[in-house]
């Protein structure tokens, strides 16, 4: 191959090299433009309602259930999941140690 078309074909894959980091750059922005579009519609969303009744979970092997809660008085983390009120009267039928004593879910229930 010439040297002439060696640097033309070398010419040419900077060109294309450029016009791609141009296009990937203009990606960049629509997609940070949506990114920042939907955050502002999301800040304009009531939060979520907290379910009614929450499960704290243990730490280590099993996890072990801790607690029941009302869904407003639950603590956060990955130690927590929503339940249904049949679950948390199952519960706290079986261990009524576990009703948080600031929400009190038992008395919520019905429970004695």
């Amino acid at each position: 191959m010439s040297e002439e078309l060696a640097s033309s074909r070398l010419d040419q894959l900077r060109f294309l090299e450029r016009v791609r980091e141009q296009d990937l750059a203009r990606a960049r922005s629509w997609r940070e433009a949506e990114e920042q579009r939907q955050a502002e519609v999301a800040a304009r969303l009531p939060p979520p309602l907290p379910p009614d009744w929450v499960v704290e979970q243990g730490i280590g092997q099993g996890r072990r259930i801790v607690a029941v809660h009302q869904g407003y008085c639950r603590p956060t983390g990955p130690r927590v999941r929503p339940v249904g009120a049949d679950e948390a009267r199952r519960l706290l039928d079986a261990d009524a140690g576990l009703a948080c004593q600031l929400c009190r879910p038992d008395t919520e229930l019905g429970l004695p």
